[in-house]
């Protein structure tokens, strides 16, 4: 039996959202999606089921519009650990989906760790 890409995408990331539901304890979840040609990350509430703070890629005060670079995804890490600031939240989890920790989403978290957000 053969597991697509998409398939093995779709088990690793529900292999790290249900282990990180169990360590939640009420925190917040930093979500990140990322696409060929964007990059997106949510401040979620599970509790509530309510957004708190979002970035991307496609808004054009952050000077990224087209860009899906490790550059780009350090300023919104940057935008996403000040938007959290201002709503208020100082402590997360970080939830990387199915995406593995490198390139773009490692950079992306180091900003928002310098921004001021504890994962």
């Amino acid at each position: 039996m053969a597991n697509t890409k998409r398939d093995l995408f779709l088990k690793r990331r529900l292999r790290v959202r249900n282990k990180l539901k169990k360590l939640a304890d009420g925190r917040m979840r930093l979500s990140v999606h990322r696409s060929s040609k964007n990059i997106s990350v949510q401040l979620i509430d599970d509790v509530k089921g309510v957004t708190v703070a979002a970035a991307s890629s496609l808004e054009k005060d952050l000077g990224v519009v087209g860009k899906n670079n490790v550059e780009a995804a350090a300023k919104i890490g940057a935008a996403i650990a000040e938007r959290a600031k201002k709503a208020g939240v100082e402590t997360c989890y970080f939830d990387r989906g199915g995406f593995l920790f490198h390139g773009k989403i490692k950079a992306l978290a180091d900003a928002a760790r310098e921004g001021g957000l504890k994962f």
